[in-house]
């Protein structure tokens, strides 16, 4: 039997990705967060960036990231050149530092055109996992093992926890927009 918690976990984990991928947006300034996706090469494994060494931002626009082996710092700034976060790690032999510029108002209307396309392909997966519990319920109610009003019920049910998920993307859309284009 199909539980609707089911496919709000579902929602809820489609959301925490969108999320995820807003966190490594970068704006302005600074977040130590746009390093999230970035992997090294530790010894043969693929490891997060932040668990290779202490990542710190002294300034608004600085990043610093200072490997806890003086052998990782030409893997860490391989791994940020071939990333898409589009800046040129500086290597001092000590720490890598990466120094954020000012975006351009061109750059800042790209990057809220990208947040509202991925925040319109989270909806649509919302979307899609809202029809797939519904068609669940559907299958139910065709075997008899629910009620029609129980399906009248559930498919209430899952319509406002769908529109509760795309009310948070559109937020989120709309927060981080607010602060892409605040400078």
């Amino acid at each position: 039997m199909a539980d609707i918690n089911l496919f709000e976990d579902k929602m809820k984990k489609t959301l925490a990705n969108f999320e995820g991928e807003l966190n490594t947006i970068r704006v302005g300034r600074a977040n130590p967060r746009v390093l999230d996706r970035i992997t090294v090469d530790y010894y043969g494994t693929e490891t997060p960036l932040n668990q290779v060494g202490n990542v710190t931002v002294p300034e608004a626009r600085l990043i610093q990231i200072q490997p806890w082996e003086s052998s990782m710092l030409k893997a860490i700034e391989k791994a940020i050149q071939s990333s898409d976060l589009g800046i040129n790690p500086t290597n001092d032999g000590k720490v890598i530092r990466l120094v954020f510029p000012e975006l351009t108002e061109e750059r800042r209307k790209d990057l809220t055109k990208d947040v509202k396309k991925k925040g319109e392909d989270c909806k649509i997966a919302i979307r899609n996992i809202r029809r797939d519990a519904i068609d669940a319920f559907k299958k139910q109610e065709k075997k008899g093992e629910i009620t029609e009003d129980d399906y009248t019920n559930i498919e209430k049910e899952v319509q406002k926890i769908t529109d509760k998920y795309i009310a948070n993307i559109d937020k989120s859309v709309e927060d981080k927009n607010k602060d892409i284009m605040s400078i």
